[in-house]
């Protein structure tokens, strides 16, 4: 399928599927290229490109992805495992912020905390 095709199907602008593929992010086995030097992209790259979207909603960075992509034979399991676990500590700490922020935005609205401010 052409780089249209797979922008419809996942949403995701050409130029984006275009800085994916500077930055290393589509392995080759995904995308050939025709007489005229199109890109033509296999039926898989949907779902891969879903799973990109996925990590990356979860502050995975272009660099990360790209590091596990064209690494993923040369990275042990207990490295890729070490990654994952660094990147779910991550999310933790953000959700503990929400949290606190949450909680004292509640207190505000409830006239039990005030804002303060230095001069």
């Amino acid at each position: 399928m052409k780089i249209n095709d797979v922008s419809k199907l996942t949403g995701l602008p050409i130029s984006t599927l275009r800085f994916y593929e500077r930055k290393n992010l589509i392995p080759d086995s995904f995308v050939k290229r025709d007489a005229n030097n199109y890109r033509i992209y296999s039926e898989e790259i949907v779902e891969f490109l879903d799973d990109v979207k996925s990590l990356l909603s979860v502050d995975f960075s272009i660099e990360e992805l790209s590091l596990l992509v064209n690494q993923q034979l040369q990275l042990s399991y207990e490295a890729k495992k070490k990654m994952v676990e660094q990147k779910i500590n991550e999310i933790e700490e953000i959700q503990k912020r929400l949290r606190k922020s949450k909680k004292f935005l509640l207190a505000s609205l409830e006239g039990k905390a005030n804002f303060r401010t230095k001069c």
